[in-house]
């Protein structure tokens, strides 16, 4: 698979989808996204919060807790490869908040955030359909030239730290197949079609035992980190700041935990 850069393929692709994924909400969530105030003003906010696909569990999970905290506030979030999110961002997706996999993501948005905080981190793993068909024992067993191999793509963060993680063990793998996501990873490994993918601790986690875990070891793993930011364009600043500050709070950060994820 050929990487495509990055500008092209938001004009390209990835906004006409988030358009009409926001038009599909209806004229009530237009209004509510465009309601003044939440809790000062007394009327309904909707907050339009893009965040890394390892995210998905957790932040659905943490959007209900947040309101069930903040009445009046309601979260939509919209889930992608980081690198996807900021080609969103540069197309002219509206939002209110970005959650990044990796700080260099982050930072190639520094022109549309504010100052990011790093709300958790994340450690990667290798993982096989249940019965481990090829017998991956670790790093090594990834060079096999027969094993059908899964990453994500290296534009992806999880991509780029998996990149890292070989080349660091020298591992020459080749995939078979490079993703715009590591969920993607993750599901064809869940649906038997690859024998080894890359994916988060975190994910590994959601799977279950729908997927066998073999760990890598910490001298050769490699921690994301997952930075927080609200969007200057946000129509509501004050609600955006809010939320991002209620990431670093005790209630969050025990839902990140929970799921696995690593204190910042």
């Amino acid at each position: 698979m050929v990487a495509r850069p990055r500008r092209a393929l938001a004009g390209a692709l990835l906004v006409p989808a988030v358009v009409l994924g926001l038009a599909g909400c209806g004229s009530d969530d237009a209004n509510d996204a465009s309601g003044g105030g939440g809790a000062d003003g007394g009327s309904e906010v909707t907050l339009t919060v893009l965040a890394a696909a390892s995210l998905t569990d957790v932040f659905e999970e943490a959007g209900a807790a947040y309101e069930a905290e903040n009445p009046g506030t309601t979260l939509r979030f919209s889930f992608a490869g980081s690198q996807e999110l900021v080609a969103q961002l540069d197309g002219g997706a509206p939002a209110d908040v970005l959650v990044t996999a990796d700080t260099d993501t982050m930072a190639s948005a520094a022109e549309l955030t504010g100052e990011p905080s790093v709300i958790a981190r994340n450690a990667l793993t290798i993982v096989t359909p249940p019965d481990n068909p090829a017998g991956v024992d670790g790093l090594a067993d990834l060079a096999d030239p027969e094993l059908r191999l899964v990453l994500a793509a290296p534009e992806v963060p999880a991509g780029r730290y998996g990149q890292e993680i070989l080349a660091a063990a020298g591992v020459a793998a080749e995939p078979d197949s490079l993703e715009a996501n590591v969920r993607a990873v993750l599901g064809k490994v869940q649906l038997g079609e690859a024998d080894a993918g890359l994916v988060y601790v975190t994910d590994a986690t959601v799977a279950g035992d729908e997927v066998h875990v073999v760990p890598i070891p910490e001298d050769q793993n490699v921690v994301a980190e997952y930075p927080a930011a609200a969007l200057n364009d946000s129509e509501h600043p004050d609600e955006a700041a809010a939320f991002v500050a209620w990431l670093n709070e005790e209630a969050a950060r025990g839902l990140l935990a929970e799921a696995g994820f690593l204190a910042p």
